[in-house]
């Protein structure tokens, strides 16, 4: 059966794209180029462009996989876990899936794009999955007593994502040196205790 316009324009957006992620893998991200892409996916300047605005949009394809990946791993969460269990549960799976599956290189790319203001930043998208999960952690600790009724909801999601961010920039400086699992826990480990005596002392 002859496949439609749309089915074959959807395949060639697809190769372009796991030919550019391959690229990116060998050779860094900063080092792969449109032509390149283009040349290694056997396709044209005008068929990347009819897809993808630059090769950012790529890698953007690929980095907003992630918040599929926290909206599945929430599912698997014990019901019974408490509200700092929650929280270091998902920053251990979220450190693994950054570290394993996207890798330093592309994580370098994310946090320099985040500096450029024109470019769509992750970092401050308050729809993003990962921010609702947090939320919704933070909502149910409210409702289980775990947490004031009068705790800041949304600023407590922005501190736990600051912690985050701040676990994943010490990484990218200091390299492999860095335990990026271990030092991620302890660090939002610090904070968590922080909030929760805080809490308790109201």
């Amino acid at each position: 059966m002859k496949k439609t316009r749309k089915e074959q324009a959807q395949e060639t957006k697809k190769h372009i794209y796991l030919t550019a992620l391959k690229l990116f893998e060998t050779k860094g991200f900063d080092q792969v180029t449109v032509d390149e892409i283009v040349q290694k996916s056997k396709s044209s300047k005008g068929a990347f462009y009819g897809h993808f605005s630059s090769k950012y949009d790529i890698f953007l394809e690929k980095f907003k996989e992630i918040d599929h990946f926290y909206e599945e791993f929430t599912t698997t969460l014990p019901i019974n876990l408490s509200f700092k269990e929650r929280v270091i549960s998902l920053i251990d799976a979220q450190m693994k899936y950054l570290k394993d599956d996207l890798g330093m290189d592309l994580m370098r790319s994310v946090y320099k794009s985040g500096l450029i203001e024109n470019e769509e930043n992750f970092f401050t998208n308050s729809e993003r999955e990962l921010y609702k999960i947090l939320h919704s952690f933070i909502q149910k600790a409210i409702n289980d007593g775990e947490l004031s009724v009068q705790v800041n909801v949304q600023q407590t999601v922005i501190y736990i994502s600051r912690c985050m961010r701040g676990s994943l920039y010490d990484w990218l400086v200091f390299g492999k040196d860095f335990d990026l699992l271990q030092e991620s826990k302890g660090f939002i480990a610090i904070f968590l205790d922080g909030l929760l005596t805080k809490e308790k002392s109201i």
